[in-house]
């Protein structure tokens, strides 16, 4: 068998294998990029809705039963956790799964409610490395699969329709690319 075969069937595998992991690293990675440039939190959903309590308040008005009447309004009764005074003019009452906060001097008041976002979750989880271990070998394994992958790509077809031909330009381009963000962004 010739090295052609060898390296068409290396990829073909190895592409197989770590379809898996590509689509974890994708989406993950596409949710981190929008995390990062503060777009949307990948991990969490949040929904928030107004309210007013009927009469301002004062910190040193505020009791257990005026954070029960917070809770009877806002139907959030059974969610109940703490509350406590960030500042003199604000009062925060924490929930199973959210928080209440009420301007004192008007009473407008914001229930947040937040849960996990479900995929999202799990696929950062694994992007980050949280299970370390046996997972951080894992992903060394998928990292070194990637870039055999790439080479064996490279490498695969042959003349005109390969490296040596219009791909060449290709493959120089994504090269530039990287380079040019490190050049404009790092290094000037």
């Amino acid at each position: 068998m010739n090295w052609r075969k060898w390296n068409r069937w290396l990829h073909r595998e190895m592409g197989f294998l770590f379809f898996g992991m590509t689509i974890i690293y994708g989406v993950s990675g596409i949710a981190l990029n929008h995390y990062a440039a503060k777009h949307w939190n990948p991990g969490i959903i949040s929904r928030s809705e107004s309210f007013k309590y009927p009469a301002p308040l004062t910190r040193s008005s505020v009791t257990r039963e005026t954070v029960e009447e917070i809770l009877e309004l806002t139907g959030e009764q059974s969610s109940y956790k703490q509350y406590y005074f960030p500042n003199d003019d604000n009062l925060m009452i924490y929930l199973k799964g959210g928080h209440i906060t009420v301007a004192l001097s008007t009473g407008a008041g914001m229930v947040t409610k937040v849960r996990q976002r479900p995929v999202f979750r799990e696929v950062d989880y694994l992007h980050y490395n949280k299970p370390k271990k046996l997972w951080t070998w894992f992903s060394d394994l998928y990292a070194l699969g990637l870039i055999l992958m790439a080479i064996s790509g490279l490498i695969m077809v042959k003349g005109k329709k390969g490296i040596t031909g219009r791909n060449g330009i290709l493959t120089a381009i994504g090269i530039l690319i990287p380079l040019s963000f490190l050049v404009l962004k790092l290094w000037l």
